[in-house]
């Protein structure tokens, strides 16, 4: 998702992110306004019309956000898409994992919020343009059209509270349906059931919208879209909490020397492939460095020793933690190497470059594999 998303800003600390997708919002409400008026449509309105729609979507997503803050668990960035939002925790500050029974309940009520947010602002946006605009006509069709803002930021509202009521994930709707099948079955499982009826769910959409209104078929394709998104989460989370660090740590490696000069460990990195090195004095392990912090500190300071630039703080793991774990030290430390020790003893390393290959490549397979069993 954040590979696909551009950051524009922060909100709180909160990284705010627009996702490609959006792009198709503009495009699509240009092309109706074109299509419906012979030939004509109006940019500025159009735009304003998308920015209403934007604002909207964050703030669902804020609401969701100020839920979550209240469960203990903090958001670090929120992407928006075009008629629905994402918000991505940040697992390392989480608080202790809830119980079952009431893990579920906190899902609806994080769920169900967002669209109680869209609602309420409906509801003063209403009440604001009954008193300054009266002749905004809220009950008249088309709701939601460049051509009457104040109208359409009501119908924007109340367009996407229904939406996200809807049955389905990664919808506030299909959240709540994930909640309740996650009572008697693991919630990957009830993740994947939620998406498959996403996906049929968006089918219908996107086939209905072909006969009625082409806000439907729209509707169904970023619903679409966003299911097969959160699928791969699915998948990539199921590999992060059950594959071991010795099933993917680098165990041919190259070590750096704190007595080694920076110009000499320029010259082991530019015949490694590596972009991380443990720092190791004997049999000890007394630091890391990245090849571009060394580029860095030539740069600035001139030919020095290793030592003197090395991250001397840093996390190590064991062959048996999960890669969840160690994806965990990787994020709290905002470091980019996990030396893996043994009785003390350096036995390999997981870098975030090797990490997110191994994690690419096991998400693949481990598809491939349920798909073939599937059919």
């Amino acid at each position: 998702m954040r590979s696909w998303s551009i950051l524009v800003g922060r909100l709180f600390g909160v990284e705010v992110r627009i996702h490609l997708t959006f792009l198709i919002l503009p495009l699509f409400v240009f092309w109706t306004e074109y299509s419906a008026h012979n030939g004509v449509a109006n940019g500025p309105r159009d735009l304003a019309l998308v920015g209403i729609i934007l604002a909207c979507v964050a703030a669902h997503e804020a609401a969701h956000m100020l839920v979550a803050r209240r469960a203990g668990i903090f958001a670090k960035a929120v992407i928006l898409l075009p008629l629905t939002g994402v918000t991505l925790f940040d697992e390392s500050r989480a608080a202790q994992p809830k119980s079952p029974d009431e893990a579920w309940k906190w899902e609806i009520r994080m769920a169900l919020v967002g669209p109680l947010a869209n609602l309420l602002l409906a509801a003063i946006a209403a009440t604001v343009v009954f008193a300054v605009v009266p002749g905004a006509d809220l009950w008249k069709w088309p709701f939601l059209q460049p051509a009457n803002l104040p109208r359409s930021l009501v119908w924007a509202n109340l367009y996407l509270a229904g939406l996200n009521l809807l049955p389905a994930y990664p919808l506030d709707g299909g959240r709540v349906l994930r909640a309740f099948l996650s009572r008697t079955i693991d919630r990957s499982t009830a993740t994947r059931r939620a998406v498959s009826i996403s996906s049929t769910l968006a089918m219908v959409l996107m086939v209905a919208g072909l006969f009625s209104d082409t806000w439907l078929t729209m509707v169904g394709v970023i619903v679409f879209s966003a299911a097969q998104l959160e699928e791969r989460a699915v998948v990539f989370q199921s590999v992060l909490d059950n594959v071991r660090l010795e099933e993917v740590m680098l165990t041919d490696f190259a070590t750096l020397s704190p007595a080694d000069t920076l110009e000499d460990a320029l010259e082991k990195a530019v015949h490694s492939l590596q972009d991380d090195f443990p720092v190791v004095r004997g049999g000890d392990m007394v630091g890391v460095i990245s090849r571009q912090r060394i580029l860095e500190a030539l740069r600035i300071e001139g030919n020095g020793y290793v030592q003197a630039v090395m991250n001397k703080i840093f996390e190590v793991s064991v062959r048996q933690e999960s890669l969840s774990s160690a994806f965990r030290k990787l994020t709290a430390r905002n470091s980019s190497i996990i030396p893996v020790v043994e009785d003390e003893r350096l036995i390999g390393i997981v870098t975030l470059q090797n990490l997110m290959h191994s994690m690419a490549l096991l998400a693949e397979s481990r598809k491939l594999r349920r798909d073939s069993t599937e059919s």
